[in-house]
């Protein structure tokens, strides 16, 4: 199975590519949404990440408030630094036994995980191709207000946490350029696919 990472900074339309990938018939995991599972009540990123942000962070049913949380570390490196330390090695061990059963049931397959902290948590390592979605930095901006509600400077913020797209293009395989029309990123995330599928090892 050809493991492909997926990658790009906060807002740029990754989840847009993912699921095209999907619809090609790729096998895709949402890294966010296995960070999620790790963090649930029970699971041991839980404990751990109530042990160094506090109770303050709970929702009334027990649950993680994200945007609690996000209010803490996004501001912070060494907070920030601190809960990627608990989380990202729990969500490598639910990555891979996700992959382990996806090349069992189709070796043949290509397996996509979309994840925004790839290169910088090193996990890019791992697979055997990269993707790096990215859009103009204004088109950045604009989405991430209207999708989580902030003010340009809250955007600019977050956005300037990450690791920047010209930084990360370095690292890709392939790039993925979102700032067009859904169309346009449709026929490239194509093009994509059908290299990918070139590069497949063959059994």
């Amino acid at each position: 199975m050809l493991k492909v990472g997926l990658t790009g900074s906060i807002a740029v339309g990754k989840s847009f590519v993912l699921s095209v990938l999907a619809e090609l018939g790729c096998v895709t995991f949402d890294a966010d949404k296995i960070a999620h599972s790790v963090m649930e009540p029970g699971r041991p990123a839980h404990s751990d990440i109530v042990q160094e942000f506090g109770t303050e962070i709970l929702t009334a049913d027990g649950l993680i408030d994200r945007a609690k949380l996000g209010a803490i570390v996004f501001p912070d490196d060494a907070k920030r630094k601190r809960l990627n330390e608990i989380v990202h090695p729990r969500v490598f061990e639910e990555q891979n036994r996700l992959l382990a059963l996806a090349a069992e049931e189709n070796p043949q397959g290509i397996a996509v995980i979309d994840a925004a902290l790839m290169i910088e948590s090193g996990g890019y390592r791992r697979f055997d191709k990269l993707i790096v979605v990215l859009c103009d930095r204004e088109k950045q901006a604009e989405r991430l207000m209207k999708r989580n509600g902030l003010s340009r400077q809250e955007a600019e913020v977050r956005i300037a946490a990450q690791m920047s797209s010209e930084e990360k293009r370095r690292y890709a395989d392939y790039v993925i350029d979102t700032s067009g029309t859904f169309e346009e990123t449709r026929r490239r995330v194509v093009q994509v696919y059908e290299e990918l599928m070139k590069s497949q090892p063959r059994a």
